[in-house]
């Protein structure tokens, strides 16, 4: 199956909270409320590397997508 970059999630036990899973290397969930971040990786020092780099930017590209995302909500 193939899975876009990154989806929407939510959950009635969490009603004020919002997430953005990123479904590729290196795969996490954002927390929108608190922009907690949880990994769902077990990273090696040559990950950890590599995440450090790329970790600000994929955060930004999970916001940039939430946002594009309810803007075509609310166009609708």
């Amino acid at each position: 199956m193939e899975l876009p970059k990154f989806l929407l999630g939510d959950n009635t036990d969490l009603p004020d909270t919002a997430f953005v899973i990123h479904t590729d290397f290196p795969r996490f969930i954002l927390n929108l409320e608190n922009d907690d971040v949880e990994w769902l990786e077990d990273f090696d020092q040559h990950d950890q590397k590599e995440l450090e780099t790329e970790a600000e930017n994929l955060i930004q590209q999970a916001l940039d997508f939430y946002d594009r995302e309810v803007a075509r909500y609310e166009a609708n």
